[in-house]
Order: structure tokens, then sequence, then C-alpha cells
């Protein structure tokens, strides 16, 4: 590894290969990056403890899916109740761009501790909605734990450029099984807890988690590159040129059609198991199942994709989740339910720890990347919001599971065919195969 690294090069919103565009520049403008040592990995472990209480909290909607469906908004359909996990999902990827330019500008802690406390006190306002009220879930879960979960997911993500460049991709996937394992914890604790204790006293139990994780994430995260106002200038980027750009434009049309149908497991699969009379005591573990297959996966989808090219893996795991999808339909027992739920955890959490690399490779410039990333995540934040409540809405109150599958499935396909575009245009570009 060369001695240092421009200054420059080190966006905290750039993610991939940024790091490979820049060159080292003499004198008080060259910063070392460690690639190790107590603090990188100290942070690390930090970044990891907040992906457990944030993201690893939301991404366990199924559970919540299943019971408002069943009983706690019974009165309510499957679309209007998926309402409720599509915007919170949605709003890493709407918030990327301003929380990254808050990061970037120095105010790492500041979203941390702002994006903790809103998410934590949502959390606790949610123990208090009441049976049947709608709009007093939707504020807690989706609106206020959206804006907390959306202040906090880039920059926990971004501080790993400050301290790993050539292990960037091992450092980035370790913190984000963090969210794989808080995605395992809380809905075992949730399925085990509502029969005894209720809904409000259960949500209170698993929100007691958040506080220590986050307070102790933060003691252990630190940052290292100076705000942008004191690094040297850079060459603004040209954001009118990204969309005459044929590869990225594919991309982001790509992302979009993935987007539409990458939750539908996450979302659905208990309700679907219940509905099909598996096992109930397993049904209730198919959320956890699902996403503890993505806490190793995760790491080993960066380092796949540093060797053979981002979106030749991302490729695969977008065919290979629509298939999974489709062969969802066949859950009847135990085993069935079991294979499939960590097999579309595997293939489904290296996909989302492909996204950020994917759009960071179609830079042509460093000063690029935390544009081209930030827009595209912008513009995929709808398709992440409209896709389970369409979802919901195919699948009808008498629960037509073949129609939202059915969607789901094609979704998929159509983004891995823009995949394929993108990759063969990219190829061209570049005269390299791993794209």
């Amino acid at each position: 590894m060369a001695s240092g690294t421009s200054l420059r090069s080190m966006d905290p919103l750039r993610t991939g290969k940024e790091a490979e565009f820049g060159s080292p520049t003499s004198g008080t403008d060259e910063i070392v990056i460690p690639d190790g040592g107590f603090e990188a990995w100290r942070t690390i472990v930090g970044a990891w403890l907040v992906l457990l209480g944030t993201f690893g909290y939301v991404y366990t909607f199924g559970v919540y899916e299943d019971f408002y469906v069943q009983e706690y908004l019974a009165d309510h359909s499957p679309s209007s109740v998926s309402w409720i996990g599509s915007f919170q999902l949605m709003m890493p990827f709407l918030c990327g761009p301003i929380s990254g330019k808050i990061f970037d500008d120095g105010g790492f802690h500041a979203l941390e501790i702002g994006g903790g406390l809103i998410f934590t006190f949502s959390v606790f306002m949610l123990s208090l909605a009441k049976p049947g009220q709608y709009y007093q879930i939707f504020l807690a879960q989706a609106v206020g734990m959206g804006i907390g979960l959306g202040m906090t997911f880039l920059p926990t993500l971004g501080i790993v450029v400050h301290h790993f460049r050539r292990r960037r991709g091992l450092a980035s996937g370790i913190a984000l099984s963090g969210s794989s394992i808080g995605a395992t914890i809380f809905p075992i604790m949730f399925n085990n807890l509502v029969p005894k204790l209720g809904f409000g006293r259960t949500i209170r139990a698993t929100g007691a988690i958040i506080p220590p994780c986050l307070v102790i994430g933060n003691c252990l995260m630190r940052t290292r590159l100076p705000p942008r106002s004191k690094r040297p200038p850079g060459p603004a980027p040209d954001i009118k040129s990204f969309f005459f750009d044929p590869p990225y434009l594919w991309a982001v049309l790509g992302m979009f059609f993935s987007l539409l149908g990458l939750y539908f497991p996450i979302i659905y699969i208990q309700l679907f198991s219940v509905q099909h009379k598996v096992d109930s005591t397993l049904a209730f573990y198919s959320v956890a199942i699902l996403n503890v297959a993505g806490a190793f996966v995760r790491i080993l989808a960066n380092h796949l994709g540093d060797v053979f090219g981002p979106f030749n893996v991302q490729l695969t795991c977008s065919v290979c989740c629509g298939a999974i999808i489709w062969a969802m339909l066949s859950i009847h027992d135990a085993a069935s339910l079991v294979i499939i739920s960590l097999l579309y955890g595997a293939f489904s959490s290296a996909w989302l720890s492909l996204a950020f690399a994917c759009f960071a490779s179609l830079a042509r410039r460093p000063e690029e990347v935390g544009a081209r990333t930030g827009v595209a995540l912008a513009l995929v934040s709808v398709g992440v919001l409209v896709s389970a409540p369409i979802q919901g809405a195919l699948l009808k109150d008498s629960f037509v599971w073949i129609n939202a599958v059915g969607f789901a499935t094609s979704v998929m396909f159509a983004g891995a065919g823009c995949f394929v575009i993108t990759r063969t245009l990219r190829a061209r570009q570049t005269g390299n195969w791993r794209a």
C-alpha cells in the first residue's frame, strides 16, 4: 500500500474502489490510511454495534407484518400495513445524500447521536401504540425510526474509509454483519415475548438492547479525516453528465427493478409460512433464519466483488434471488422453509452489501463517486417505498400468493437483465471483464 492517500480521494461518501483512483500527494496534503490497528478495528466494532441496534431492528419487519395483519391491525389490508416497513427501508436510501454531506462536513458524531436518540425514542413510542391505531404505529415505526436510521446508516458505513483502504471490503462486510445478527436476535425475542408480555412490554424489552449498543458504539468509533472545508479543493462533479452515461443509467434502472422485489421474502416470509400452515414455531423463526445466513455472506460478498467485479457478482445474486423468490411457492414443511430462508438470506445479503460498490465502480474520477452514489440511492429509494405496498395489493385480503411472488420474481430478473447491459457496456469502456 502507498504510504499515503490524497485527501481529495477520501471523501467518506465514496465507496468501492475509490481509493484506487487517488494518487498520493506531498506535504501536509497527505494522510496515511492505516488499514488496521487498534483504533481502526475498535471503530469497526462500534459500527457493528450501531448497525445491530438500528438496521438490525428495522430489518425484522417481517415479524411485525405477520403480527399486524393477523392481530394488531387486523382491520387493515396487507398492502396498507406494508407501507410501514417499506417507508422504514426507504429512508437509508433517501437520506443518504443528506446524511453523507453532513458527515463529510465533519458532523459524524452529531448524526450518530441525533439519529440514535430519534431512533430510540421512536421505538419506545411504538410501545405505546394502541391496537387498530395505524397512524400511531406509522408515525413511530415508519417515520421516527426511519429518520433515525436514515441519519445513522450511511455515516456508520462511511466511517470505514477513515481507517481502511485495501481491507475496506472486509471491514465493511464485518460491520454490516452486525445488522444480520440484530435481525436474527430481535425476531426471536419478539415472537417469544409477545404471547407472554403483550405488544407494548415486548417492544420495550427489545428496545432496551438499543441504547447500550448505540452508546458503546459511539464511544468506540473515531473519525480521522478532516471536514471537507479543510481539505484541498477538487473539481466539482458534473451531475448532468451522469444522465448521459449509459452504464450508469442502466445500473440505476437495474437497482430500481431489483428493489421492487428484493424485500418481498424479508417482509412476507413469516406470514407466508403461517398461511401455509408450516410448523408455527418454526415459522416464527423464519425471519431470524433468513438473516443469520447474511451475517457471514456479507463479509464474503465484498471480497468476491473485489476479485470478480461488483456487477458480475451482483448479476449472479439477482438471478439467484429471483429464482429463490419463485421457489417460495414450494414451501410446505419445515425443511423447505429452512432451505429457502437460508438461501435467500445469503444471496439477498450479498446483493445489498454490493450495492454501494457497484455505483462506486462506475465513477470516472474519485470526485464523482459520492455524487454518483448519492444520486442513484435517492432515485432507487422510490422502488423501496412502493415495493411492499404493490406486493400487498397483489396479495389482496384473500392472500393470492402467486401474484405477489410472480411480480417479485419478474422484477428481480428484469434487474438482472439491466445489470447484464451495464456490465457489457462497462467492459467495453474499460476493456476489463471485471465490471
